[in-house]
């Protein structure tokens, strides 16, 4: 009996390299220890093979939309008469883009993992006699917003011609509300569910 088992442990002992090599040869590492595989791999991001032709019918823009708990840019449209003058232009760029976020994504994006949080109905104007020329005004407050839809909003009008260019949106509430300068950082597009665009308050005039 000792001659049989020792050569069964000899064969297991010779079977280990051949079975590193066989491993090895199909691109895994062989390992002696049991190894801490750490977290999940992460998801694989939201994305289309191209320009969706049923949201392309205008002014080329791009909206922020909820691909898991993060926001990406997808391209759409808004309508724009020639000749519209800057100030009003303005205004309805920022009113296309509302429409746009609060639509339902279309079937491509559906089915690419897409979804949207802001609301429909969401009405926008220009500023007040006595706010800065770039406010925008809310028909709600943007407070009473959910984070998520606030922060599709808020990267939304900062990175398009409704803003100032510089990465941030002055927004309110209807007039008197207070205003805010809401800015879109990275943090808030990789996490629009749990963190706050920041904010600070905008002077308005006296008068």
């Amino acid at each position: 009996m000792t001659t049989v088992r020792r050569r069964t442990r000899r064969r297991r002992l010779l079977a280990l390299p051949l079975l590193g090599v066989l491993l090895t040869g199909c691109g895994i590492r062989a390992t002696q220890v049991p190894t801490d595989f750490g977290p999940a791999p992460s998801r694989v991001p939201c994305s289309l093979a191209g320009p969706d032709p049923a949201t392309q019918q205008g002014v080329p823009v791009q909206v922020f939309l909820l691909c898991g708990d993060s926001l990406v840019t997808v391209d759409r449209t808004v309508r724009v008469p020639e000749g519209t003058p800057d100030a009003r232009r303005r205004v309805m760029v920022a009113q296309g883009l509302l429409d746009q976020l609060a639509a339902a994504p279309s079937s491509a994006e559906r089915s690419a993992g897409y979804t949207t949080r802001v609301p429909g109905g969401l009405s926008v104007s220009g500023p007040a006699p006595r706010d800065p020329e770039d406010t925008l005004r809310l028909g709600t407050a943007p407070s009473g917003l959910p984070a998520p839809a606030l922060a599709q909003l808020v990267c939304t009008l900062s990175d398009s011609a409704a803003a100032e260019g510089d990465g941030s949106v002055t927004l309110g509430g209807p007039a008197p509300a207070p205003l805010r300068r809401y800015a879109c950082t990275d943090d808030v597009r990789e996490h629009p569910g749990t963190t706050a665009p920041p904010a600070s308050e905008v002077q308005q005039g006296v008068g």
